[in-house]
């Protein structure tokens, strides 16, 4: 017979729990809105900034800058890979860590650079890969300088010469219950292909090389800000969902443990009125 008391403490334990679940949801819920509108006034300066150097490039196929055409068409490939500090976010982390994964089994002499904890400390125990770089505490980044550092350090890392090509793997927000898994190169930039773009010649003041300069550097930073605001709202659109089920499953949990309480309660109370009544039986006789 199960005992009573431990069934109760029990059911409290998972009432704590739902409290904590509960709050974690909500608090998602308000920094969801925030990087939600965050993303959504992002994403038209960067697809612009994204298709004017694209076009710039197909424009300039010969063009020897580094974001045009490789330093080093044979060297090693430098993957970003961005995932959160924190967990319970369901399987945000994880599928990024599985696909990264699987990746680096057909690619295993990439260096890694990570934006975030969770990747970093999982491959930093495998101990298998080059790890670069990590950065942190990218959850309140708000303005597209906050990740200039980034930018440059990664600049100078391609422009040595050491790397071909730099890729990066990410969540992209899509909704609060959905992230579409990316990976993409962003440097060099690949050409836009589209049949609707014009092939007329321009005149560049003072030069193309300039104009590429100018713009190729606010790209990076642009590409580097737009990927970690698309991460953080998916990580948030992701506990909470998680923390929703989790409140579900308690509740779920609370019903079922209530119902096994309430039977036992009444099968000791059923026991106590038979030997009462065989009790009293047996004085009578």
């Amino acid at each position: 017979m199960a005992n009573l008391k431990d069934i109760r403490n029990r059911i409290g334990t998972i009432k704590n729990i739902k409290q904590i679940t509960n709050a974690m949801k909500m608090v998602a819920a308000a920094k969801l809105r925030k990087s939600q509108e965050a993303v959504l006034n992002a994403r038209p300066y960067s697809d612009y900034m994204d298709r004017m150097l694209r076009i710039l490039q197909r424009k300039n196929r010969n063009s020897e800058h580094p974001l045009l055409s490789s330093i080093n068409p044979h060297g090693k490939e430098l993957l970003i890979v961005v995932t959160a500090d924190k967990g319970l976010c369901g399987s945000f982390n994880t599928s990024i860590i599985r696909f990264t994964l699987q990746y680096l089994h057909s690619k295993p002499h990439c260096d890694l650079i990570f934006l975030g904890k969770k990747g970093y400390d999982y491959f930093r125990k495998l101990n298998l890969y080059k790890i670069i770089r990590v950065y942190s505490n990218l959850t309140d980044v708000s303005s597209v300088h906050a990740v200039r550092k980034i930018k440059t350090e990664l600049m100078e890392l391609y422009n040595k010469g050491e790397y071909g090509s730099v890729f990066v793997i990410y969540n992209e927000f899509k909704s609060a219950i959905q992230q579409n898994l990316i990976h993409k190169q962003i440097i060099p930039v690949v050409p836009y292909e589209s049949s609707d773009i014009s092939l007329t010649d321009y005149d560049y003041e003072p030069n193309a090389f300039t104009i590429i300069e100018e713009l190729g550097g606010k790209y990076v930073n642009v590409e580097l800000w737009r990927i970690i605001l698309e991460s953080n709202a998916a990580e948030q659109g992701a506990r909470m969902t998680a923390m929703d089920n989790a409140t579900t499953n308690a509740e779920e949990l609370i019903d079922e443990l209530d119902l096994i309480y309430n039977r036992e309660r009444q099968t000791q109370i059923t026991s106590q009125i038979i030997e009462i009544a065989s009790g009293a039986e047996a004085l009578k006789n």
